[in-house]
């Protein structure tokens, strides 16, 4: 099980790093977060709380720690998903709606504003990393991560 602790600090490490690039495209290349990449923030940081604790337990809980990360890494991917369908259909918008504003009155929001605050509009383009938008590389990270952390919690010992 030493391998499961392994992954759980790393998954730990990939979901600080993922909000540290958040955090870089929002404060230096000056990309407001929408409301559902506030919501991407506060499932990143839930996966990683879960990963952080469960890494530290007994064999016997890592395996439920694992697979809660797997689910809310799944919610993350389904959350990445649904923005991408929101960036398809130009005519959809998540801006200013009441998500955003119930998200902006969180504790959380309040307290960390510059992680936590939604500002941007969800059909705002930027220009492409590497031929894919910041949405499909998210998407595809978070997809990752779920296979990951869902084979690490469902394997046979």
């Amino acid at each position: 099980m030493k391998s499961t602790k392994s992954i759980l600090l790393f998954i730990t490490l990939v979901c600080v790093a993922s909000l540290s690039a958040a955090l870089y495209l929002q404060i230096v290349e000056e990309m407001a977060p929408c409301p559902w990449c506030v919501i991407q923030r506060y499932i990143f940081v839930a996966i990683a709380l879960v990963c952080l604790v469960f890494a530290f337990l007994p064999d016997a809980l890592r395996r439920l720690g694992t697979t809660i990360a797997a689910l809310l890494s799944l919610i993350v991917t389904a959350a990445a998903g649904w923005l991408l369908w929101v960036q398809a259909h130009p005519g959809v918008s998540c801006g200013i709606d009441p998500m955003e504003t119930s998200l902006n009155t969180f504790l959380p929001a309040q307290w960390f504003p510059t992680l936590f605050q939604a500002d941007g509009l969800c059909t705002t383009v930027y220009e492409n990393i590497v031929g894919l938008s910041i949405s499909q590389w998210s998407f595809v990270a978070f997809a990752l991560l779920t296979i990951v952390l869902g084979w690490h919690a469902f394997k046979r010992r």
